[in-house]
């Protein structure tokens, strides 16, 4: 609670935008690496759009499963999305970008919403927790998520984190080529 008192909004909104955008890409680069999160992904039906953002014009992401059952981010979308998982405040988001309270602590403290099918949204958040267990420190990880997962071998994590940074970076570089 000490860091979100000390952290300017405008530094906070930085921070989240940034976050945001890392976790999205983060989300999609996983659904193509991990078995784990592509079976996930698999349970969505095709052309499902799902978003995360902040209220009320804040930071965002957006994503479609496609037909072959991959997660592709998207600029926009005229369509409402069939699942938005939509923070409240930035405070709240920031807490949980700066890993001071975890996904689930967050729905629990009801500092999120779910608009959408109960399940999709758990299923959404499971893929978080393990695209999250696979790139962050097991330190923070263990902060972000629920339940770290104990089968998860160091070989995997590495594997997996290294895969998902190196897809994540390639996409920056396609988008400013």
């Amino acid at each position: 609670m000490i860091l979100k008192k000390s952290v300017k909004p405008a530094l906070q909104l930085a921070y989240v935008k940034l976050m945001m955008d890392v976790i999205g890409r983060g989300l999609v680069m996983a659904s193509q690496v991990d078995d784990e999160v592509r079976q996930e992904v698999a349970k969505f039906p095709a052309n499902f759009v799902l978003s995360m953002k902040v209220f009320p014009h804040g930071p965002a992401f957006i994503a479609k499963v496609t037909d072959d059952h991959q997660l592709l981010l998207l600029n926009d979308t005229e369509q409402k999305p069939d699942l938005t998982i939509t923070f409240k405040h930035l405070s709240h988001a920031f807490l949980v970008f700066s890993f001071q309270e975890s996904t689930a602590q967050a729905f629990a403290n009801d500092r999120m919403i779910a608009d959408g099918d109960l399940s999709y949204a758990i299923r959404l958040v499971r893929c978080l927790n393990k695209m999250e267990a696979l790139i962050l420190p097991k330190l923070l990880a263990e902060l972000a998520v629920k339940q770290y997962p104990h089968e998860l071998s160091l070989k995997e994590k590495l594997t997996g984190a290294a895969n998902i940074y190196l897809k994540v970076a390639q996409s920056y570089f396609k988008r400013s080529a």
